[in-house]
């Protein structure tokens, strides 16, 4: 017969809200090292970013929302990363690896692909490349997936949660239309969409759990 010894109680599992804090925090964490790790190598981590349909520019794919073009960079971007994060991984910490997963991914091909539209170079005649860095992309794929997620599944508290964040974040979508120099609208809008896509893919199962719903419906009356 299995018995609790004194001194080992029973293990739980940790709180989801507990393990989604942990699991953000480490995150953003992850990205302060990063620019302490970049800003004593002189800041040469920055070249690893997106680089527009190079060859090479695809790794930063991988490496681009790891790194940030300085302190400012990175402390404008922790505050939503936190809060934006957080509510992600209250959908599930499966649904939330598979959105960022997304996110990461589709985001920064579809950066590397247009990345270079609307470049501003100096020099006329003279191809620009931009260099694309920073965790702005997956702020926003987090942004729009956690505002249109709760609509796909028609579940009523991810609704509210999609509808407060609209209108505390909602105003900063205005970035993925072009604006200020130097500020990656490409990364935004990039990002957005692929959010916008995660939400759709991985609401399957509840769209799918409502369509049989209203096929088997008509039959039971």
């Amino acid at each position: 017969m299995a018995m609790n010894l004194p001194g080992t109680p029973e293990q739980k599992n940790k709180p989801a809200w507990l393990v989604g804090g942990i699991t953000i925090i480490s995150f953003v964490a992850l990205l302060y090292v990063m620019e302490i790790v970049d800003t004593v190598l002189g800041h040469r981590l920055d070249q690893d970013g997106i680089r527009p349909l190079q060859t090479d520019g695809l790794w930063g794919i991988l490496w681009a929302p790891l790194l940030h073009g300085g302190w400012p960079h990175l402390i404008a971007n922790t505050v939503p990363a936190l809060v934006l994060g957080f509510l992600m991984t209250l959908a599930g910490m499966g649904r939330f690896i598979a959105a960022t997963a997304i996110i990461w991914l589709l985001g920064g091909f579809g950066t590397w692909l247009i990345g270079n539209i609307g470049a501003h170079c100096p020099y006329i005649g003279v191809q620009c490349t931009t260099n694309h860095i920073g965790a702005s992309g997956l702020i926003f794929g987090w942004l729009t997936f956690l505002i249109v997620f709760g609509f796909f599944t028609r579940t009523a508290w991810e609704i509210i949660v999609g509808v407060i964040v609209a209108l505390v974040y909602g105003g900063i979508l205005l970035g993925v239309v072009p604006g200020t120099p130097g500020v990656s609208w490409q990364g935004h809008l990039c990002g957005a969409i692929a959010g916008f896509i995660a939400a759709y893919v991985l609401s399957g199962p509840e769209r799918k759990a409502r369509e049989r719903r209203r096929t088997v419906a008509p039959s039971g009356i």
